[in-house]
Formats: structure tokens, C-alpha cells, sequence
């Protein structure tokens, strides 16, 4: 996909953005979180990629309801957890959204999600190396595919193993 991009004095470029594979040794963790407001439903979904761009592991979770910040954060915790079982190590998160980015890195005891902050910070402190960094929408496609069909499963997690069970 092409982006449109201003910079200073009017001028613009076009670049590509799309998903980027980590360095050798990690994997790319993607999550994302969906809202619907009619019927009201509340959803994650998230992919681990190996460095060679190899699909590993994929989920989606239907929470049933909330705002959009409890499912970006409960898509981020979800994800740590399934990067963790999976015996990841060195784990690059991508999320589109710089809010909840900006929340884990600065966030206080008095913001109203922080059960799933401190639930993020825990994740954070076991013996691994987590980067996170924020990606545009476009780069974090196959993420916000699962959460968005994570509406129509049941109420809970639901893993897959393979390409072919995430996109039935």
C-alpha cells in the first residue's frame, strides 16, 4: 500500500508501508484491538512471525465488551503470553496504537486501565527481551484481520496453529 506522506514546504513522497520482518534471532509479535458498537463486541487478534517472515502462531479473543483501549491492551497481553509459551525470546511487539504504546511506557497507578498495564509490565519483566514499537495500521494487517473476525467466535481465547485455520 502507498501512503501519502507532507512534509515541509508542501512537498510529498510516496512510500510503501507494509509489514518488515525482525532481525535473525527474533520473532514479530502483532496484536491489535477491534470495537463494534452495533451489536456492542470487543476483540483482539495477534500473529508471531519468525524472521524469514514464517507464519508461527496465531490467535484471536472475543473479551465481549469494552472500550477500545481494554482490547489493545488485553490484545498486547495475550499476545506477550503466547510469545512467551511459544519459547520466544527476543521479541519485537508491533502495535498500531501509540496510545497504549505511550501507556505501558509512561502510564501511573491512577490510570483507570492500569490492571492490564501492570499486567503488560509483569510480562515485561521476565527473562526476555521485549521491544515495541509502533507501526502504521497498513504494516499490522494480518492483526487487525484476526481481531476483527474475533467478533464471531465465542467469548475466549482461540489459538491457531497454521495460516489455513486463521483465515477459515
Amino acid at each position: 500500500m502507498e501512503k501519502t506522506v507532507f512534509e515541509g514546504g508542501g512537498t510529498h513522497e510516496r512510500r510503501l508501508i507494509s509489514w518488515q520482518p525482525p532481525p535473525q534471532d527474533w520473532v514479530c509479535l502483532n496484536t491489535d484491538g477491534s470495537v463494534t458498537h452495533s451489536p456492542s463486541s470487543t476483540a483482539v487478534g495477534g500473529i508471531v512471525r519468525g524472521n524469514d517472515g514464517r507464519f508461527v502462531r496465531a490467535f484471536t479473543m472475543n473479551l465481549g465488551g469494552g472500550s477500545i483501549t481494554r482490547a489493545e491492551l488485553a490484545g498486547i497481553v495475550q499476545g506477550l503470553k503466547l510469545a512467551w509459551e511459544l519459547g520466544a525470546r527476543k521479541v519485537i511487539l508491533q502495535t498500531d496504537s501509540l496510545i497504549e504504546k505511550t501507556l505501558i511506557e509512561t502510564a501511573s497507578h491512577h490510570h483507570p486501565h492500569f490492571f492490564a498495564i501492570a499486567e503488560i509490565w509483569r510480562w515485561l519483566q521476565l527473562p526476555w527481551q521485549v521491544r515495541i514499537d509502533h507501526v502504521f495500521r497498513e504494516g499490522n494487517y494480518f492483526a487487525d484481520y484476526l481481531a476483527s473476525i474475533g467478533h464471531n467466535y465465542p467469548i475466549g481465547v482461540h489459538v491457531f496453529d497454521t495460516t489455513s485455520s486463521a483465515l477459515a
